[in-house]
């Protein structure tokens, strides 16, 4: 299997595919969907034939790729998984085809209460097919300056589906996006520029004699202290805007609103994890001394995150809206792990990737299934509709009660870890982001009482229960919710090695009370 190119072939196979798709007819609209789903369901296919192949125990990066791609510069087509990255894969392309199912009828009119001019679904589809080949390679890429060209390729597709398939403010929400995303990715084509000169000089084995982006090869860099510091904040603004991360998260309500349902799972499900991730492999790894100088103050940012977002959820009217400020409170407890640097923090902010693209992807896609048979996604336009669809209510309140973090569904345990992970070393901070776990209840519930309780509202009635294509969608992410929440070891196992490398490479142990009762360092994982 290691002789196999998995990661290149995920990767082109569904840009293949969107490729194949231009030569269909356009009028063939049954056609175009059907060959869009059977592409994923391939590509999850060979993704889950991989994932059999990994070995937790083994080497860190597996299923690695090396060839030579600009050899001039020292630019590597460079692909391999450790045990975050595979996770992260298997979430993105678990959830395409689903998207693309719950897009079926949906595709040129998803955008909210006002209807765009049916537009092409070919190029709607070919665009889901893009970003999934862009996502697996951003996750796969082992080159910094490959990872950095597929960050920056993630904004086309991406651009293209709020501009052309979203609201009546989809050109506003789509240039928006697009800026942030552009500053920050200057910001670290910069930083990433910057390495190349230092690493023929700077490696701890005397110097390699040339410039490269190879991942593995700048982990050994010594670099001097101002510059290191210079380089993490040309990465973290960029993955801090990409997270998104207060006070540069103003992008993602905006997009949300204005998105379809169903790309919208992949925009803040999946291409959000993007900046968390990059956190967790660049900043720290690459500038283990600048990560622990910017602590302080990243963790200032997480709290605010997470108690800002969980405030503005409250006062929201729009249902895509609300949910997009649930995340952003949900990105600071993922940050807020990451930068904890304690095993438990940072096993729980790698699972709360995994759990919140899920949780929050079910969300998305039940709400889009809410404002297709209402054509609104104002909440003060529901009511009562557990009475005339009890099934989606029903898959409503799990969806709701997943992201505020139910014990017994995945986000408990990942919420659970990054709390009590923190807390070991932080204690204000992990006390602070407590407070949002009650506001969760306070979002999500009344959300759910406002569209789903009290008297059925005349525009309800008559309203249509779900259909067995969208039992389709939601089943498979409610199940996993729910197994993850009983049974969170087999991701763990996975994940765990990659974060104990992390923690080493920072040179970060868990603080452990000794036998006076005072913290001292403890090497050991609990």
């Amino acid at each position: 299997m290691s002789d196999f190119p998995w990661l290149s072939v995920l990767i082109g196979l569904p840009l293949v595919g969107a490729l194949l798709l231009v030569a269909i007819p356009r009028e063939r609209e049954t056609l175009v969907k059907q060959f869009a789903l059977g592409v994923s369901l391939v590509v999850l296919a060979l993704t889950g034939a991989m994932a059999a192949g990994f070995d937790a125990g083994g080497a860190r990066f597996q299923f690695d790729e090396k060839y030579w791609w600009i050899k001039e510069f020292g630019v590597h087509w460079a692909l391999g998984v450790d045990g975050v990255a595979l996770t992260l894969i298997l979430m993105s392309v678990i959830l395409v085809p689903l998207v693309i199912l719950a897009s079926w009828n949906e595709a040129d009119r998803s955008g909210g209460t006002d209807v765009p001019p049916k537009r092409s679904v070919k190029t709607y589809f070919a665009l889901l097919l893009t970003l999934e080949s862009t996502m697996i390679g951003v996750f796969a890429a082992t080159d910094v300056f490959l990872f950095y060209v597929f960050f920056e390729a993630l904004l086309i597709p991406v651009y293209f589906i709020i501009g052309s398939y979203g609201g009546a403010q989809r050109s506003y929400a789509a240039v928006k996006f697009l800026l942030y995303s552009l500053f920050g990715g200057l910001l670290m084509l910069v930083a990433v520029i910057w390495l190349y000169p230092l690493s023929a000089k700077s490696v701890a084995d005397g110097g390699l004699g040339h410039g490269t982006f190879m991942f593995d090869e700048l982990s050994k860099m010594n670099v001097d202290p101002t510059t290191a510091k210079w380089l993490f904040l040309g990465f973290f603004v960029a993955f801090a805007i990409k997270a998104p991360m207060f006070p540069v998260h103003t992008w993602l309500p905006d997009a949300a609103q204005q998105s379809p349902a169903g790309a919208l799972v992949l925009i803040v499900g999946v291409l959000d994890k993007v900046g968390t991730y990059g956190m967790i492999r660049f900043c720290l790894e690459l500038f283990p001394g600048a990560s622990k100088w910017a602590t302080p103050v990243v963790l200032a940012f997480a709290v605010v995150s997470i108690i800002y977002g969980a405030i503005l959820a409250i006062g929201q009217v729009d249902m895509k809206r609300l949910i997009a400020y649930t995340s952003i409170s949900h990105f600071g407890f993922i940050v807020l792990g990451i930068f904890a640097m304690t095993s438990q923090a940072q096993s729980g902010a790698a699972l709360y990737m995994v759990n919140h693209g899920f949780s929050t992807g079910a969300l998305f896609l039940i709400v889009g299934f809410m404002i297709v048979r209402r054509r609104s996604a104002r909440i003060s336009d529901f009511g009562g509709m557990q009475k005339v669809a009890p099934v989606l209510a029903g898959m409503f309140l799990i969806a709701g009660l997943s992201s505020l973090s139910l014990p017994g569904l995945s986000p408990f345990i990942s919420e659970f870890l990054v709390v009590v992970g923190t807390f070991s070393r932080y204690e204000w901070a992990a006390v602070a982001s407590i407070i949002a776990i009650v506001l969760a209840a306070i979002y999500i519930l009344w959300m759910y009482q406002r569209t789903m309780g009290g008297p059925t509202v005349p525009a309800v009635e008559g309203m249509k229960d779900l259909s067995a294509r969208e039992k389709w969608v939601i089943a498979p992410i409610i199940a996993i919710i729910v197994a993850m929440g009983f049974f969170p070891q087999p991701v763990l196992h996975v994940i765990n090695p990659s974060v104990d490398h992390t923690l080493a490479r920072v040179d970060q142990h868990d603080p452990a009370p000794d036998i006076t009762g005072n913290v001292a360092e403890n090497g050991a994982r609990p």
